[in-house]
């Protein structure tokens, strides 16, 4: 799957609630919502926020 910018998304690896900030070959930059340390995710390793997860950020 891919993700635009600006989804929210959970890292499963870690259960940390993310932005999605770019996409580059099959690497997806994700931060914290808000700002904050960009990190790199595999896709297969998001899923998208549920809307109680983005509310509670």
């Amino acid at each position: 799957m891919s993700y635009r910018e600006g989804t929210y998304v959970v890292d499963t690896r870690t259960a940390t609630l993310a932005q999605v900030m770019a996409t580059v070959g099959r690497s997806v930059y994700v931060r914290p919502p808000g700002g904050g340390r960009e990190w790199e995710a595999p896709p297969e390793a998001l899923r998208l926020a549920t809307r109680e997860e983005k509310q509670a950020r």
